[in-house]
């Protein structure tokens, strides 16, 4: 595939998600909506692992998502790499994931910016591709 065509791809993508989440309010999500969500997904838990700001939320031992309880409220997630680029351009408060590999993980800044829908979906891709087919039946 072209990577002109899987640009516009991405691009496609991005302005579906701004068409479905438009109706919604730009509300602040805090840090208690963006835990209890993480942890609302099958088999999430949360751990401490780094150091006691360092709040992280895993599937199956492995990280989906990620964020620092002092100073503004970001979280970091998993995304697949050409995504992440789209994202980061057309979000000024999409960047590449701080302390992680910048070519599979967003750091996104919970300022108002961005609709906390969208946020939402963004975890769950994160959650979806860390989980993948490993997922533990129950």
């Amino acid at each position: 595939v072209s990577r002109r065509l899987h640009e516009r791809f991405v691009l496609i993508l991005i302005h579906r998600f701004e068409a479905i989440y438009r109706i919604n309010t730009f509300y602040n999500m805090n840090i208690e909506e963006l835990r209890d969500f993480c942890l609302s997904l099958p088999d999430a838990a949360e751990a401490m692992p780094f150091d006691e700001t360092t709040l992280v939320f895993k599937v199956n031992g492995k990280i989906f998502a990620l964020t620092d309880l002092e100073g503004p409220l970001s979280v970091n997630l998993k995304c697949d790499p050409e995504l992440a680029i789209g994202l980061r351009e057309h979000y000024p408060s999409v960047t590449p994931g701080y302390h992680m590999n910048k070519k599979h993980w967003n750091t996104v800044l919970i300022d108002g910016s961005v609709p906390d829908v969208l946020i939402r979906e963004w975890i769950m891709n994160s959650y979806r591709l860390v989980a993948g087919k490993n997922r533990k039946k129950k």
